[in-house]
């Protein structure tokens, strides 16, 4: 099967890439740096002549409100124009958990506007609302920082593993369109001050965890169970205490 994998050398795409032609599939990845432009429109009739299926994983470059919602909008929209003209049966997308209950946040109305252009599309689709990467974590704690002491959140957090997000890619998008929206999450949910504790005993254990109680995302307020899924999420295997063990 032929499928272009937008986003294809970033960090899930450069897995997903790796794992489809671990399975012989015929695999295109698609980057400005490979002559494949979402944003502008380059590349994509030719990458998707004959293709089955696109993976969109390309990601703003910028995450300011105005810079992320013109970049899904603009990429949304130059997708579902090449799709359609090009007869594609099925468009897999990479969204976040808890896109349309952080509202307040210019990124996240980006993902929801992103979701919802290729709902009206008419084209096939499966979209993959995923939590948190584990990878993620040091950066929230860096962001969270102040002086040796690191201000943790109380949000609730079920953040999942690269590696997993990138197998549950490829299982989707190797079965029939959904239609519909599902979930990917860790094994595991705790207040977010709790992951950000086992990382700083981790990789900087001279600095303080302050437990704050607060429900925030960089600061800014959001719904206690924004950032965790639902009942029926489809759950990775592996810990976030056994990924931090194999880091280098």
């Amino acid at each position: 099967m032929k499928i272009l994998v937008l986003g294809g050398t970033g960090n899930v795409g450069s897995k997903v890439v790796r794992q489809l032609r671990a399975l012989n599939h015929n695999v295109i990845a698609g980057a400005p740096a490979n002559g494949i432009n979402s944003f502008t429109g380059e590349g994509l009739a030719e990458a998707m002549q004959d293709t089955e299926v696109v993976i969109d994983l390309a990601n703003s470059p910028k995450t300011d409100d105005e810079s992320s919602m013109n970049f899904f909008e603009t990429t949304g929209r130059n997708l579902i124009a090449a799709e359609i003209n090009a007869g594609i049966k099925h468009h897999v997308v990479i969204s976040i958990v808890g896109a349309d209950k952080m509202t307040n946040l210019g990124y996240m109305r980006a993902k929801k506007r992103q979701e919802d252009l290729i709902k009206e599309s008419g084209l096939p689709y499966t979209i993959i609302r995923s939590t948190q990467f584990f990878e993620f974590v040091a950066f929230i704690t860096q962001m969270a920082t102040q002086g040796n002491e690191v201000y943790a959140p109380g949000t609730k957090f079920q953040p999942i593993a690269v590696d997993e997000v990138a197998g549950f890619v490829v299982k989707f998008a190797l079965g029939e369109p959904l239609n519909a929206t599902v979930e990917v999450a860790g094994p595991e949910s705790y207040p977010k001050s709790e992951f950000i504790k086992k990382y700083v005993a981790y990789a900087e254990p001279s600095k303080t965890v302050v437990e704050t109680g607060k429900n925030e995302y960089f600061g800014i307020e959001v719904p206690q169970d924004s950032m965790v899924p639902g009942a029926n999420a489809n759950l990775g295997k592996v810990h976030f205490s056994e990924w931090l063990e194999k880091q280098v």
